[in-house]
């Protein structure tokens, strides 16, 4: 690593990791959620679970170890220093912004949450604060960051791929769930479909 050192890196992923289970906890009321639904809502979940509860707390201590980069042989090596550099700030905010903004979408829906695709239990109610007062699934935003500065710290190809196999789920996700909150909610939804984009502010 050339901006803060490999061990460094390791250690604040796995704060930032630590943080959001966490909020998590205190939000929601759980850690692990058992995926349900069709073939595509399980794929995402378990996708998601493995990468946040496995593939990140794994590269932080291959890194604390400074062992991933012998043991990744996907590994892009940067040779020019501004452009390393570039790759390493650019891999910072997009993870910091990522947690950061999980953690608030955890908050926010806090005992609404439930796992990507579900249809919402009898109890829950339709949330549009926080985050949700600008796009739809902060959460799935949140994951993509988090999965595009993980590539980027680590020079990965193995790690850009599987920020590629999260955008191809999610986007496949995405109309099927808003389908799933449609049916739950009608116009409400409807109207909040109109008045927000799905991941990006102004964009998508």
């Amino acid at each position: 690593m050339h901006l803060l050192g490999e061990r460094t890196l390791g250690v604040v992923i796995l704060v930032l990791l630590g943080m959001l289970v966490a909020t998590k906890r205190i939000a929601t009321g759980s850690i692990f959620d058992k995926p349900e639904g069709g073939l595509l809502v399980q794929a995402v979940n378990v996708f998601n679970l493995l990468f946040l509860l496995i593939v990140n707390p794994l590269a932080a201590i291959l890194l604390i170890g400074r062992r991933l980069a012998a043991l990744d042989p996907t590994r892009v090596a940067v040779d020019a220093p501004r452009a390393l550099a570039a790759l390493e700030i650019v891999g910072l905010v997009l993870y910091v912004a990522g947690c950061a903004l999980m953690a608030a979408a955890l908050r926010t829906l806090g005992r609404n949450y439930q796992l990507g695709g579900c249809a919402p239990r009898p109890g829950d109610s339709m949330v549009r604060t926080g985050p949700y007062r600008v796009i739809r699934h902060p959460m799935y935003a949140a994951a993509l960051c988090i999965a595009g500065g993980l590539a980027c710290l680590v020079q990965s190809g193995a790690a850009a791929g599987v920020f590629c196999v999260y955008i191809v789920l999610i986007l496949a996700l995405i109309p099927a769930e808003e389908e799933v909150l449609l049916n739950a909610y009608g116009d409400r939804y409807a109207a909040f479909q109109r008045q927000t984009r799905r991941l990006i502010p102004l964009v998508y």
